[in-house]
This record gives structure tokens, C-alpha cells and sequence, in this order.
């Protein structure tokens, strides 16, 4: 006979409750003194529980991360730009969507513990800076077409996405890293990518016919 639906989905409630509580206990105690058993006891599971989900801390980790990094994973392949106002809609659209993902609570919280534990837990750092690896890939493929259809001048595309990248943020992810301001809302992610794309594109004019 076929199990209940809300059986079959049963564990997925126990993952979720060892991840919540691992997060929080890597971002009061450091991942050092974190211990699975802290971890456990917070979540309310047994020692056993968990590691019949993770075979380590370090796995618990790799988890917390991967689940936060994903939502900075933006698609590759984007259609080509057909004109430069079509470019200049493609990148402010592009810049909206990675502030409204990058800045969110869980993200962030995760660039704060890859700080704190730069040096006993390296794989942090690794971890997001592989979601973060999308981003610039997105970036650099647009401006590589439209560098290819005559819409940019020649230049190198990876200097010229880190440089939309730079107009974009400015000096936001250090005021939100230092809980200097609050996450910006949807309206401000779309002034700031719009901003970004009329910027790039007064530095870097269409290629001359």
C-alpha cells in the first residue's frame, strides 16, 4: 500500500530543522565550537538523526552554504542584445535582480560567517565564491555579445563586467556586511541596476562603424 503523501515528505521537516539550527549555531559560536551535539539539541533531533543526514560538520556546513549561495546563481545563456536600449534594459534588469537576491538576510549572513571563519573554515569562502562565479559569468557573456554585434567597443569583457559590477554595488555590500543600513528594497535595486547600465554605457561607447 502507498504511503501517505505527508509520510513520504516526512524527512525533509528533520533536514531543514538541522540546517536552520547549524546556521544559527555557526553564526553565534564560530564553526569551531559549534558541535554537532549543540547542533543536535537545538534542533531537536539525535545525534544519530543527524549524522544519518550529514556525515560531518563539515557537510552540515557545505549544506547551510550551498542552500544560501543558490539564490545567487543567476542563468547563463541570455538572449543577445539587439540594440544598445536593449542592452542598457538587459544589464539594469540583470544589476536589480543580483542586488535583490545577494542582499537577502540568508546570503548575507552567510558572507559574514565566510569573514569570521576565513581562516579555520576556508571552505566557506570557497563554497560562495562558486555561487558568485554565475554572476560574473552572466555579466561577462552579455557584454561579450554585444562587444560581438558592434553594440561595446573592443576591450577585455572581464574588466569591463567587474566594472559594471563595481557601478553597481559601490559601497553597499560593505555598509550591509557592517549592518550599517537595511537591505535594499525592490525600488532601489531597480534605480541602482538602471543607474549601473546608463553609467557602463556612457564609459563604454558602440563600436565604431
Amino acid at each position: 500500500m502507498k504511503k501517505p503523501a505527508s509520510v513520504e515528505a516526512g524527512p525533509a521537516p528533520v533536514r531543514e530543522r538541522i540546517l536552520h539550527a547549524a546556521m544559527e549555531s555557526f553564526m553565534e559560536l564560530g564553526y569551531t565550537e559549534a558541535s554537532t551535539l549543540k547542533i543536535a539539541t537545538r534542533a531537536q533531533v539525535s545525534k544519530r538523526e543527524l549524522y544519518a543526514l550529514f556525515g560531518s560538520k563539515q557537510a552540515m556546513l557545505a549544506a547551510c552554504v550551498a542552500d544560501r549561495a543558490e539564490r545567487m546563481r543567476l542563468p547563463t545563456g541570455l538572449p543577445a542584445p539587439l540594440h544598445r536600449e536593449e542592452l542598457a534594459a538587459m544589464l539594469a534588469k540583470l544589476g536589480a535582480t543580483v542586488l535583490r537576491e545577494v542582499t537577502q538576510p540568508g546570503v548575507m549572513a552567510v558572507f559574514r560567517l565566510a569573514i569570521t571563519e576565513a581562516q579555520r573554515a576556508p571552505e566557506v569562502a570557497a563554497t560562495l565564491d562558486t555561487a558568485r562565479a554565475s554572476i560574473r559569468i552572466a555579466v561577462h557573456d552579455l557584454v561579450a555579445q554585444a562587444q560581438a554585434s558592434g553594440m561595446l567597443a573592443a576591450g577585455d569583457p572581464r574588466e569591463m563586467s567587474a566594472r559594471y559590477l563595481a557601478l553597481l554595488w559601490g559601497d553597499l555590500m560593505i555598509s550591509l556586511l557592517l549592518r550599517l543600513r537595511e537591505a535594499p528594497k525592490p525600488k532601489e535595486c531597480e534605480q541602482r541596476g538602471g543607474q549601473a547600465a546608463a553609467d557602463f554605457l556612457r564609459l563604454y561607447p558602440a563600436a565604431r562603424r
